[in-house]
């Protein structure tokens, strides 16, 4: 029992307290934390010893963790958590990036120069649908689940999967996979969602690089250029990737076209035709899906840590 209850031999801080600590720390530094426990609850606590109940939490975690991708591996599946029938009806929305972070260079102290690592990170939810007082229907998500691992995409994919097999992935009635251009990122939805998801290439994402081929094309006519990126802008928006495409093709074939903006061009339009399932921003918007990866981006800073 006192094995599962996590507490150890002499142990004088009750579980409650070191919980609380170890939930402090995921927000503020150790010290941070330790000050915080002493105002709250008059209880004196030093950095060392939330860092220490933080260390104990976090490998026992690992070690289920562990275990459970092993299972996985050998073709035992999470239990499913099967959710209420308003939150099984609703779209089961998904994504994921990678983001620096900085870390210590030497365990248990500041000094040094700072290493920054990236960390992957993905995040799961369902997309809500309800009405306000005001009549204005709003999408909040819901049931929001993080996955973050120092490590590239192969250690990202397995859990990933892990957790969208207990939300019911394979049963959710819309599953949408939201992105930028990322390869890596890309590689993990054709092998864990192909077949079983929508695959949205962020539209702010996709602008952009209309915007590098517009400027590269009118160098510096910028008034030619910001008229050209708003109407493929606007056709991109609005399902008319084909005219976009087309009108690549016919300026790529212009004999007297500089060779960089040539470059650029052929670039755009092998970009665009490589997505090209996944730029469908008008049906994705009738469907009532988001266009861009904001989730995405919002779940990467919070889990830049506080005590790297």
């Amino acid at each position: 029992m006192d094995t599962a209850l996590g507490l150890t031999p002499y142990q004088t801080t009750g579980v409650e307290v070191q919980q609380l600590a170890c939930a402090l720390a995921v927000f503020v530094p150790f010290e941070t934390a330790a000050a915080l426990l002493r105002r709250l609850l008059t209880v004196p606590v030093s950095p060392g010893a939330v860092w220490g109940w933080v260390q104990s939490v976090g490998q026992r975690a690992m070690a289920r963790l562990e275990q459970e991708l092993t299972q996985l591996a050998a073709g035992q599946p999470p239990a499913v958590e099967a959710p209420d029938p308003t939150t099984a009806a609703h779209p089961l929305l998904m994504g994921a990036d990678g983001v620096m972070v900085a870390f210590r260079p030497t365990e248990g102290t500041a000094k040094g120069r700072i290493v920054w690592r990236e960390i992957k990170v993905a995040i799961l939810a369902r997309l809500g649908r309800r009405t306000t007082a005001a009549g204005q229907v709003v999408t909040p998500l819901e049931r929001r689940r993080l996955v973050a691992v120092l490590g590239d995409i192969d250690a990202l994919s397995p859990r990933l999967w892990l957790e969208a097999l207990r939300p019911g992935v394979q049963a959710a009635p819309l599953v949408a996979w939201l992105s930028d251009g990322g390869r890596g990122f890309w590689r993990v939805f054709r092998e864990r969602l192909a077949g079983r998801a929508l695959g949205i290439l962020d539209f702010y994402h996709a602008a952009q690089h209309l915007w590098t081929g517009a400027a590269a094309w009118f160098a510096d006519r910028t008034q030619q250029a910001h008229a050209w990126f708003a109407t493929a802008h606007h056709r991109l928006r609005h399902g008319e990737t084909n005219a976009v495409l087309s009108e690549l093709t016919e300026t790529l074939a212009l004999a007297d076209l500089p060779a960089s903006a040539r470059t650029t061009l052929q670039n755009l339009y092998d970009y665009l035709d490589k997505h090209r399932a996944h730029i469908d921003y008008e049906k994705f918007k009738e469907l009532g899906l988001p266009l861009g990866s904001g989730m995405v981006e919002s779940a990467c800073k919070s889990k830049a840590p506080a005590n790297g």
